[in-house]
């Protein structure tokens, strides 16, 4: 009889909170999206000009490769683009003043009617990355392709390794345009210039000023420009209301989360951290003809195993517990239970998230095991073994505690630990400013029905040197990607379509607005 009474009891206490479960998902704030009434009315393309097309074509021909060793740039093409710029805007360069930062950061100045609001600031970079095995002397050989902008967009081979067209040719064909910095960022940086131009066109005049700022060396950390520029900007006691800057995409419907059938605006309100470390592992050398029970490659190989599978704990930081909340909703009912019950179901949430790549670095500080050396011959065993892992910091985390994760997992190895890089996780700034309602309106009226959210940008951007005149920092470029147009980015075939480069047009004017 005692212990009927106990499983009735268990079975009495499992039901009440199988009923707090349900309770909870079904009252949870997840967000509802509500379409815009003020939407841009689009019949295909939002319209766009050849001369904007061809504007950004010929930027994308100029091929301003930035360099690790700033002083072995070729600096040419940066002179080059900054006059095409001049030349390609007269409008804007007449009306707006200009600024130049060590010689190649560009600075705009467009006043506003009200000089007691704080301004906005719009960041955009020019530097490309290098093209690999591509010979920059035959650009001057690279035809000029120019199709109507009204072409349909044809199918893209996927998995295709190669280039269709010259990675500096600015190809306008099948619908997009093609060439190393369509994406990262010259097609921003146009967009910003265009918005500009048009607005200028129809005698608009901003109410508050508006600031640009274009970069010319973020790839390799913006040391030379976005620091000097901020500077800049810090030296003039100018503090930001708002600084817009790249980051997230709009994420096409199925293309990350299969349940997610809508598109998915992620705004980065804050961005991670890094730290790459050099790792050198001590043991025994001499020739591979006797080899001692464990060489320094195989202690190597032993802290690569647990740095892998021992990494930093995952956790739902603040931002990500919003993005969770936004889009929730189009989840499936086990998803949602999970987001709405994270007092109890938090471990199998993070379980569940720690599954993919793309959500695993939402949740933790990343380990990734980059590079592995050892002797530099067939038959010799090396006395020492090298390893470089670089860590991107979740905010939250800090160097100092990765610096001690690290630290801990090489006790009982003769190591010698090296930083090579390395700087903290950004600032968060809030979803609930203006300057975050503003992008949620103009997304709103160009791609109704999008969710829209918080994330943490995964990879580094100027936007963090600028957190010294701004507490609302917004990294998104307005752009409907899926993940194979993302991996075009720093890789071969980078293009951007007609259709999305004229909606990033629109976003900036009507932001501007």
């Amino acid at each position: 009889m005692k212990l009927s009474k106990i499983f009735l009891g268990i079975a009495i206490l499992a039901l009440v909170l199988f009923l707090i479960l349900i309770i909870k998902t079904y009252t949870y704030p997840f967000k509802k999206i509500v379409e815009s009434q003020e939407k841009i009315k689009t019949s295909g393309n939002i319209s766009i000009m050849d001369e904007s097309l061809q504007r950004l074509a010929g930027g994308i021909r100029i091929p301003t490769i930035s360099t690790t060793e700033y002083e072995e740039t070729n600096f040419k093409p940066f002179d080059e683009f900054k006059q095409y710029l001049r030349d390609s805007y007269p409008r804007v360069y007449n009306s707006l003043e200009t600024t130049t930062i060590n010689n190649y950061g560009l600075v705009f100045h467009w006043k506003g009617k009200n000089s007691t609001k704080k301004p906005i600031l719009f960041l955009s970079h020019y530097d490309v990355v290098p093209v690999t095995g591509y010979n920059l002397d035959t650009i001057k050989n690279s035809p000029v392709i120019f199709q109507p902008k009204d072409q349909p967009i044809a199918p893209i081979q996927e998995n295709k390794n190669s280039w269709d067209y010259s990675p500096f040719s600015g190809a306008v064909v099948n619908g997009r345009i093609y060439g190393r910095g369509t994406l990262d960022m010259k097609g921003m940086l146009f967009s910003i210039l265009e918005a500009a131009d048009q607005l200028l066109k129809e005698g608009f005049e901003p109410e508050q000023d508006l600031w640009f700022a274009f970069g010319h060396d973020e790839e390799v950390s913006g040391k030379q420009g976005a620091v000097n520029i901020a500077q800049f900007f810090k030296s003039k006691n100018i503090e930001f209301e708002a600084v817009y800057d790249e980051g997230g995409f709009i994420i096409a419907p199925h293309s990350i989360l299969e349940s997610i059938g809508k598109p998915m605006a992620l705004v980065g309100v804050g961005e991670k951290g890094f730290l790459t470390l050099n790792i050198e592992v001590e043991g025994i050398g001499g020739h591979s003809s006797m080899p001692p029970e464990k060489s320094s490659l195989v202690y190597a190989a032993e802290i690569i195993e647990l740095l892998n599978s021992t990494q930093m704990d995952a956790e739902i930081i603040e931002p990500i517990n919003n993005f969770l909340k936004n889009v929730g909703g189009e989840m499936g009912f086990t998803s949602r239970m999970a987001i709405a019950n994270q007092w109890l179901l938090q471990p199998v949430l993070i379980k569940s998230l720690s599954k993919t790549p793309a959500s695993n670095a939402l949740v933790r500080t990343t380990t990734a095991i980059t590079m592995a050396k050892g002797s530099d011959a067939p038959n010799v065993l090396s006395t020492t073994a090298e390893i470089t892992v670089n860590f991107r910091i979740l905010p939250g985390n800090t160097v100092k505690q990765v610096m001690d994760h690290v630290e801990n997992l090489c006790k009982g190895y003769k190591v010698h630990i090296k930083t090579i890089s390395s700087r903290e996780p950004s600032k968060i700034s809030s979803s609930q400013t203006d300057g975050f309602k503003k992008i949620e309106s103009a997304v709103n009226k160009i791609y109704p029905g999008a969710i829209i959210s918080p994330y943490i940008t995964i990879g580094g951007t100027d936007a963090y040197k600028y957190q010294i005149v701004s507490n609302n920092i917004y990294r998104f470029m307005p752009i409907m990607v899926n993940q194979f147009e993302q991996r075009t980015i720093h890789n071969e075939n980078e293009h951007i379509s007609i259709d999305n480069y004229s909606k990033m047009i629109a976003y900036f004017k009507e932001l501007m607005q």
